[in-house]
């Protein structure tokens, strides 16, 4: 039957994950316990390691670091007096962070610059949901949204100014319906120069 996709209504924290069983895979928001299984798919593994690819060779002579599922982010309320307070523990598809104070050895503390999640029948209600509220919240700068099933990218950026600063925008959709006629690159605002091509993106997957 597999695991249910919610551990139970009770609400968890960061000490309490790290005594899991290490083959069952779990992510806490706000204390509460998401099942990841099933495991990813190799449509869903050939994208990641395309778009790792990319980000670590852009990355190869700069200060941010590039990390691949399963890697843990940790986000919880700043300032923080005690670990074991931290309820909210995820696992990004990727996640590139250029402040390397945060990077410790258990994963990361703190929002990473930009987080990429690629969407799965599984996931994808979380992804674009419970996710997009937290990593808006707790100020992660850019957030992509990889659907292999319909081919695009979404990049959303955090606003920092006027009325709506602190929230996402309404996302660039990278490409449109008629995409193998139109401009194919999805763009980085947070890493200056770094794009991914859709059509090599998606090819034979």
């Amino acid at each position: 039957m597999g695991l249910p996709l919610k551990k139970s209504d009770q609400k968890y924290t960061y000490k309490e994950y790290c005594s899991w069983p290490e083959d069952e895979r779990w992510e806490l928001i706000d204390g509460v316990a998401y099942n990841m299984s099933p495991a990813p798919t190799s449509r869903h593994q050939l994208i990641s390691g395309r778009l790792f690819s990319a980000l670590f060779n852009f990355l190869a002579k700069k200060s941010c670091g590039v990390f691949s599922a399963p890697f843990d982010v940790m986000l919880p309320v700043f300032p923080l007096d005690n670990e074991d307070k931290i309820n909210t523990v995820v696992q990004p598809d990727l996640s590139v962070i250029c402040d390397t104070s945060k990077i410790i050895d258990s994963g990361c503390l703190g929002a990473p610059d930009l987080i990429v999640e690629i969407l799965s029948p599984s996931t994808s209600k979380k992804d674009l949901s419970e996710k997009f509220y937290l990593y808006e919240r707790v100020g992660v700068k850019e957030y992509w949204i990889v659907d292999p099933g319909n081919k695009y990218i979404r990049v959303f950026h955090l606003i920092s100014e006027g009325d709506n600063s602190g929230k996402y925008d309404d996302g660039t959709l990278i490409p449109p319906a008629d995409w193998r006629e139109k401009n194919t690159k999805a763009e980085s605002d947070v890493l200056k120069g770094f794009f991914v091509d859709i059509k090599e993106l998606f090819e034979s997957v």
